[in-house]
């Protein structure tokens, strides 16, 4: 009988990590979780920012758990989020603070690249949505504030890739990262150089961008050393949302995706990009996929104000707590937009909320229910709007939305969802980036032909079910 194959997905989040074993038994993908840690942002010089030697401490942590469980992974995949990145110097060390995006710091550096590059012109480039936390408002201010750090960087690596850097001292850059970046060129595919010289970004820091499958490199001998064995790191699809799309259990195209999590990621998967003015005003991305496909979809501020209002409220509620308080306050009708810049890192969720409403002129919520009722109508509210748009831009109509992710747990806003929307809703996977890093991983070695075989296999392994009426 031929040993088992494992393999490691170690999928980072903003507020958490996770080391995931996957394998192949009986033709269906089994995965376990064997290693948990936090994540955080941390203030440094008055910014805020990644700890990137916790989060790498954490990544060697968890590979040892392999080890001491005996079962060695045949390769390992990274994703994270998308846009934040490290400068190195020419001995590869990192150049000042990991500043996360969530920091303040691009505040107006929209209007710096506009100067130069007017905004309509960089849509049709890249069509990329505009969010002033991409990558290129974050260069504008460095460029701005520390410009001797682009005179010394020699190399720009998104944070998984400077994790693989870590563990196997190979500098590799990834397309689906990538273009998180506002810096790749939607129709080649390949760095946009020529946006970069207009904007006095130095090209030379950037490296040939690879795609998923393609395998990074060995560990370092000392890093073999450290966690007890030897394996190959392998690009997944790096940015979690790429990982995410490729588990999405359908090889239908008549459906919408939602990767539901800290953001909710709404869209469908396209072979051609669409940089046009139409999708611009409506503010699509067209953001790199497996294989050269397209995910043209929307950022959504997702569960992220639930996430902080829950750590406000006196009471430590469960979610299934949660989801009750919501559904009592139903009579409630304030809606925010849930896209507000005042929502994405505020002091306070309930105050930002609360001010919101004052200064829209609606009634202002009180109690934790109402606070929460507003936040799941609003998303309702939004996810609706945007199947809307899309089926405008697109000249289609999709009967079917699969909620993927972390977030389809959560019924009541599933419920919402399928009433807001008329559609059939679908919820499953839940762990959808650690099973699209896993299938990346597996592609690569033959397990599957193709993205529709891993995606069949994806829909019988693990629990789809269509989503329900929430009645308490």
């Amino acid at each position: 009988m031929a040993e088992q194959k494992y393999y490691l997905a170690i999928d980072i989040g903003a507020s958490s990590g996770r080391h995931i074993l996957g394998w192949l038994e009986n033709g269906k993908i089994r995965i376990e979780e064997i290693y948990r840690f936090e994540n955080k942002l941390v203030k440094q010089n008055g910014h805020l920012c990644w700890d990137m030697d916790h989060l790498f401490h954490e990544v060697v942590e968890g590979l040892k758990k392999c080890q001491s469980l005996g079962r060695i992974p045949e390769s390992v995949g990274i994703d994270t989020w998308g846009v934040d990145f490290v400068l190195l110097d020419a001995g590869g060390s990192v150049i000042g603070n990991t500043v996360a995006y969530r920091d303040s710091r691009t505040q107006g550096m929209d209007d710096e690249v506009y100067k130069v590059v007017p905004e309509k012109e960089l849509y049709g480039r890249n069509g990329i949505q505009k969010q002033l936390f991409n990558s290129i408002y974050q260069l504008m201010a460095i460029k701005k504030e520390t410009p001797v750090a682009f005179e010394k960087a020699k190399r720009f690596l998104m944070v998984p890739e400077y994790l693989n850097y870590l563990l196997t001292g190979v500098q590799m850059n990834e397309y689906t990262n990538a273009t998180t970046s506002q810096l790749v060129n939607a129709e080649t595919q390949d760095w946009d150089y020529e946006l970069m010289r207009r904007l006095g970004i130095p090209t030379e820091i950037f490296g040939e961008l690879q795609m998923p499958k393609t395998t990074v490199g060995p560990l370092t001998p000392a890093m073999a050393e450290r966690v007890g064995f030897q394996t190959t790191v392998v690009l997944p699809a790096t940015h979690d949302t790429g990982s995410a799309v490729m588990a999405v259990p359908t090889t239908s195209d008549d459906s919408i995706y939602l990767s539901s999590g800290t953001w909710s990621l709404m869209g469908i998967e396209r072979l051609i990009p669409d940089c046009t003015e139409a999708s611009r005003q409506h503010n699509f991305t067209n953001e790199g996929g497996y294989h050269h496909r397209y995910r043209y979809l929307k950022n959504i501020m997702g569960l992220w104000m639930m996430q902080n209002l829950r750590r406000e409220f006196r009471h430590k509620y469960t979610f299934e707590e949660l989801y009750q308080l919501a559904y009592i306050a139903r009579y409630f009708t304030s809606t925010v937009n849930v896209n507000d810049a005042s929502f994405l890192a505020p002091d306070s969720m309930r105050q930002a909320i609360k001010d919101y409403c004052a200064r829209t002129e609606q009634e202002v919520p009180e109690t934790e229910g109402e606070l929460l009722y507003c936040v799941y109508r609003s998303l309702a509210k939004c996810y609706a709007e945007t199947v809307v748009e899309i089926e405008t831009v697109t000249g289609r109509t999709y009967d079917t939305i699969h909620v993927v992710g972390g977030g389809c747990q959560d019924k009541f806003l599933n419920d919402l969802l399928a009433k807001a929307t008329g559609k059939k809703v679908f919820a499953g996977p839940i762990e959808a980036t650690a099973i699209g890093n896993l299938m990346a991983q597996m592609l690569r070695t033959g397990v599957f032909a193709d993205l529709n075989e891993a995606r069949r296999t994806v829909a019988k392994s693990f629990d789809v079910k269509e989503v329900e009426e929430v009645k308490f």
